[in-house]
This record gives structure tokens, C-alpha cells and sequence, in this order.
């Protein structure tokens, strides 16, 4: 369930270049190196002009490029995993994300805090304000029982794990709440096997052959 792009064609390749500069940013800065502007742009092959159209600053860049870093990459995560219960591998993902974020706690909130800042203006502009990550993660997790789940339901359930994944999930319990990570840890693991095992109840009963009726 891709989220609509803003501007369609012109607001996925605004993403595409987002994360192009995030990650040339993250390669440059895997040794410690502070990269400036002018690595960044000749690294992703652009000029210093189209990184100021997404980044104020090298800070706000290199912030949200460590956060980049972090993300588990779930073509690594379940490459050697045979479990198909969704629970588990919703469960699994949640947690490499969380073990991230608590990892890098510090450039996550400033680049939380700095996304705020920009909205309004990012918005206007039409920029993307923060690169969609948790979304493919939750999508991979839930591939093997996606053609169980009609289009609604799927969407709907996606949608809500990804108010457990997260860095706003993270501040929430660390300074809201006022939970330790272990204990943060163990109610989302709770929430997931709440939601998904809600969603698979509502799934369409089997059609007559075996198949599963997908509803729209």
C-alpha cells in the first residue's frame, strides 16, 4: 500500500532524491567524517542548489542521515527468515527498529524536531518532509499474509502499526510516559499481536477452490 505521492510523478521523484541525498550522506559519514554540502552534492551527483531545496542546513542533513543509517533494511531482515506468521515478523521488524532509535536517540530527535519545525514550509513547497521508511518495513513483514487481508483492511492495518514503529512512538513513551525501553518494548510487542491478529479475523472466508476472495 504505497502512500499517494503528492504531485504524482513529481512527488515520487522528490522522494527519489531525498533519499539519494540521505544516503550519499550516510556513506560519507560511515567513518566520522562531518561531510560538507559540497561532498554531499558531488557524492549524489547534484548541485548544492537541489540539496537547499530539501535541507536548510548540513546539521538537519546529517542528522536525518544518521536516522537513515539506523533503518533496518527488510530485504536483509527476512532474507534468511522462514517464519510466515505475520505476528512474528511484525513483531521482529518493530524491534530492529526499536533497538535503532534507542541506539541513536540524540540525531533522531533533532531530526523529529527539525521535520516540525519545516512542516508548514515543506508542505507549501510541496517537499517531502520525512522519508517514508517504517511503511515498506511493515509491508514486508505482512507480505506473506497479504493476499489474506482484503485492500481495506490491509490498508487499515498498515496504517496502524505504523503508530507503533517509530520515532514519535519513542518520545511518547521516554518522556510522556516515562518508560524504560525494555518495558516500551514489550507493550508495542503487545499492540502488534493485538493488530494484526484483528485484522486477520475480519479476513474474507476462503472462496469455493481454496483461494481467498479480496474485497476492494
Amino acid at each position: 500500500m504505497p502512500a499517494p505521492a503528492a504531485g504524482g510523478g513529481h512527488g515520487n521523484r522528490r522522494r527519489r532524491t531525498r533519499k539519494d541525498l540521505l544516503e550519499a550522506a550516510a556513506r560519507l559519514s560511515a567513518d566520522g567524517h562531518a561531510p560538507s554540502m559540497e561532498e554531499v552534492a558531488a557524492e549524489a551527483l547534484v548541485s548544492r542548489a537541489t540539496i537547499y531545496r530539501y535541507f536548510p542546513n548540513v546539521e538537519s542533513l546529517l542528522a536525518e542521515a544518521a536516522a537513515h543509517a539506523v533503518m533496518p533494511d527488510p530485504r536483509i531482515l527476512f532474507a534468511d527468515d522462514p517464519a510466515t506468521d505475520p505476528v512474528v515478523r511484525v513483531d521482529r521488524a518493530e524491534a530492529a527498529m526499536h533497538e535503532g532509535m534507542y541506539a541513536h536517540e540524540m540525531p533522531l530527535r533533532m531530526t523529529l524536531a527539525q521535520a516540525l519545525l519545516a512542516g508548514m514550509k515543506a508542505e507549501t513547497a510541496g517537499m517531502p518532509l520525512r522519508q517514508n521508511r517504517r511503511l515498506p518495513l511493515i509491508e514486508a513483514a505482512l507480505a506473506p499474509v497479504r493476499d489474506r487481508l482484503d485492500t481495506a483492511t490491509y490498508d487499515r492495518l498498515c496504517q496502524a502499526l505504523c503508530l507503533v514503529f517509530g520515532l514519535e512512538t519513542m518520545v511518547m513513551f521516554r518522556d510522556v510516559l516515562q518508560v524504560d525501553p525494555d518495558r516500551a518494548r514489550e507493550v508495542k510487542s503487545w499492540a502488534i499481536r493485538a493488530l494484526v491478529e484483528a485484522a486477520l479475523r475480519e479476513a474474507p472466508p476462503p472462496a469455493p477452490g481454496g483461494t481467498r476472495r479480496r474485497r476492494r
